[in-house]
């Protein structure tokens, strides 16, 4: 996309009709493949040749904006060390530390001191509360955008593998059997997503993010 103000649209389309349509359709699987990637491509190329910061902002609220199903649609199924693969967990840690800011920083708070390492690397001010970690997650996906792409993966990994420490913590102090586990499998799903973005940043730096 060309930087120029009469080439490049003010409100460019962050997704076309003719990759929503492939989607509604359902029926060809290499299709969806292809059409998860190239839209990924296209927003994030989009966002990094763009100055404009309107466009970035629109970005970071792209769930705000079309809701959590439609990017779930785009990019949920595809592999978790792609670029589709990489936003969609970028996104959807967002829209829970959104929706549920308090609990985040919880988790954060019981994790600090567990996992010092990412701590320094997320960069979430400290003490670390429900506004500091909603100021984290727009930080990262601004810096997919107008940063270092992989040091903002980084970032989004440090900061779920300290909520995972501390979702640790806290199934040790869950008396009831049941949720303890539920506790504990859900910080085990946050530890792999922090590998898979983890992963997807060395991919980034050696040109095999697609």
């Amino acid at each position: 996309m060309s930087r120029s103000d009469d080439s490049r649209p003010r409100r460019p389309a962050l997704f076309g009709p003719a990759a929503l349509d492939t989607f509604a359709s359902g029926t060809d699987p290499q299709a969806l493949a292809e059409a998860a990637h190239a839209t990924a491509a296209a927003i994030v190329d989009a966002g990094r040749r763009s100055d404009d910061p309107d466009l970035t902002a629109r970005l970071v609220r792209l769930v705000d904006d079309h809701g959590l199903d439609t990017i779930a649609d785009l990019w949920a199924d595809r592999p978790a060390r792609s670029l589709p693969g990489a936003l969609w967990r970028l996104y959807v840690v967002r829209e829970w530390v959104r929706r549920d800011a308090d609990a985040a920083a919880r988790d954060y708070r019981a994790g600090c001191r567990l996992a010092e390492v990412s701590d320094v690397v997320a960069g979430v001010a400290h003490p670390p509360g429900p506004d500091e970690v909603r100021t984290l997650v727009d930080a990262v996906l601004t810096g997919v955008y107008r940063g270092e792409l992989d040091v903002a993966l980084e970032r989004a990994a440090a900061f779920c593998r300290v909520v995972a420490s501390g979702r640790a913590v806290r199934a040790d102090d869950v008396d009831d059997e049941g949720l303890a586990a539920q506790v504990t499998r859900r910080a085990a799903s946050l530890q792999q997503t922090a590998d898979d973005l983890d992963g997807a940043a060395r991919a980034w730096r050696v040109s095999d993010l697609t």
